[in-house]
């Protein structure tokens, strides 16, 4: 609905807008003075408003200025019976979407409305979209109930408001970056950049360009001026993941960076400010590396001021449920599958394995699992078999590549992986027969 109010006194020249704005689709309301313009305002949500400069109870290029801060996303077109460039240019500086002359440019207020409206409807679908990414990556999102995981998120909140820096501990997938975005976007400097990078992905020399940037000529290859990701950061937040592969020539100069907001981009003489906020990640001890001298220690304690330990998916067997649901939703949406369930096998398997690879190792097996699934529910015969293996060997029982149980049972396990759990197939392929199939499943105390 593309809603229009029109402030005007002239009674006859506002009905006249009204009659011929409505043929084109519009809704308008109408009012006769700025305060009865306002008191709409404070009780209707509307797109536009068309305003008479000058009105009996003040001035319209003096409304802009006060009603704009207060409805951002309203735009107003000043109309006027004798126009002049001061208050054209004042109207503008305040926020006008235009300012035209009465009379003189009614065949321009159906395209202008048109113009206005598109910019609303933009502005509209800018506001909805960050709003989802904000709700896609707020705390809310952080899925887990144990005290391992709400702890941090309530570290993690607690920091989120303030400018301090953040240090993020954890194993490699326990989700270092969700929780970075999470911190930025409960900040103040959310409605700016929310910058990444991963430290251990480039070269010194490529690390240094990506960060500082460079100017036109300062090296082979450099054919144009290019900003880096500090000075796009600017106002906002600056993740860097893996902090602890930096090399130690680089760490200095983040550190000056922290200290005085300024760095010179290679191949620049002049000093560039940038003020954001950094969020660092590791995998590693950093104390132990500084003691080591393999990181600077000064730079270790700056970053160290508010650090939070991510735990890791051992350390929260009782979330594994509500992730792996989570992650089966949201991979079965995506391929167009009717909802599925975890069988009490598979979840079981799920909840023994050891995760070396955490959060992100599980969202994979999940996304497998469901791609391979052709039913409604998912087994453990589902799972892969270096998974399987791996679970056997936590359940009280050693299996050795020397014995010929255990390269028996790693056979059938091999092959009930192939067949998606069928026990004819799987019996017929290992040569051996079904009753012979179901004894060694017992034996070996396979599910």
């Amino acid at each position: 609905m593309k809603k229009i109010l029109i402030i005007d006194d002239e009674e006859k020249l506002r009905s006249l807008l009204t009659r011929i704005i409505k043929l084109e689709g519009f809704t308008v309301t109408e009012a006769g003075s700025l305060k009865a313009g306002t008191k709409l305002l404070e009780k209707e949500t509307f797109d536009i408003i068309l305003c008479d400069v000058k009105l009996p109870d003040g001035n319209g290029v003096d409304f802009v200025k006060e009603i704009k801060p207060k409805y951002p996303s309203v735009e107003i077109i000043l109309l006027t019976a004798y126009g002049n460039i001061a208050d054209g240019v004042q109207a503008i500086r305040n926020g006008a979407f235009d300012y035209i002359t009465k009379g003189d440019d009614n065949d321009k207020i159906i395209p202008l409305l048109n113009r206005a409206i598109e910019k609303v409807q933009l502005q509209n679908r800018v506001q909805q979209l960050e709003q989802q990414v904000g709700k896609q990556y707020s705390f809310e999102n952080i899925l887990g109930e144990s005290t391992a995981i709400t702890d941090a998120i309530a570290m993690a909140k607690k920091v989120a408001p303030t400018e301090t820096h953040v240090l993020l501990l954890g194993e490699t997938g326990t989700g270092k970056e969700v929780f970075a975005q999470a911190i930025h976007q409960a900040g103040s400097r959310k409605t700016k950049n929310f910058v990444a990078l991963n430290c251990s992905t480039f070269s010194k020399d490529i690390l240094e360009s990506e960060l500082f940037g460079h100017k036109q000529g300062a090296f082979t290859g450099a054919v144009k001026d290019q900003k880096g990701l500090i000075e796009e950061a600017n106002g906002g937040t600056l993740f860097l993941d893996e902090i602890g592969e930096m090399p130690l020539e680089l760490q200095a100069k983040l550190l000056r960076i922290l200290e005085t907001n300024e760095f010179i981009k290679i191949g620049d003489t002049k000093p560039t400010r940038s003020d954001f906020r950094l969020i660092a990640a590791t995998n590693k001890d950093l104390q132990k590396e500084s003691e080591e001298q393999r990181f600077r220690s000064d730079l270790f304690y700056r970053l160290n001021v508010f650090q939070i330990k991510l735990p890791s998916l051992r350390e929260r067997v009782k979330d594994i449920e509500t992730l792996a649901k989570h992650f089966v939703q949201q991979y079965a949406a995506k391929i167009n599958k009717a909802a599925l369930h975890m069988d009490a096998g598979f979840l079981q398997k799920l909840q023994q394995y050891k995760w070396p690879g955490n959060i992100r190792e599980l969202k994979n097996i999940i996304e497998r699992t469901v791609i391979l699934s052709d039913g409604e529910t998912l087994t453990a015969s589902l799972l892969p078999f270096d998974m399987q293996q791996a679970v056997s060997s936590t359940s009280g029982e050693t299996l050795s590549a020397f014995s010929m149980a255990s390269m028996e049972k790693l056979q059938i396990l091999k092959v009930l992986n192939y067949t998606k759990g069928n026990k004819a197939e799987t019996a017929r392929l290992l040569e051996i027969g079904v009753t012979t199939l179901y004894r060694k499943l017992e034996e070996y105390k396979i599910q």
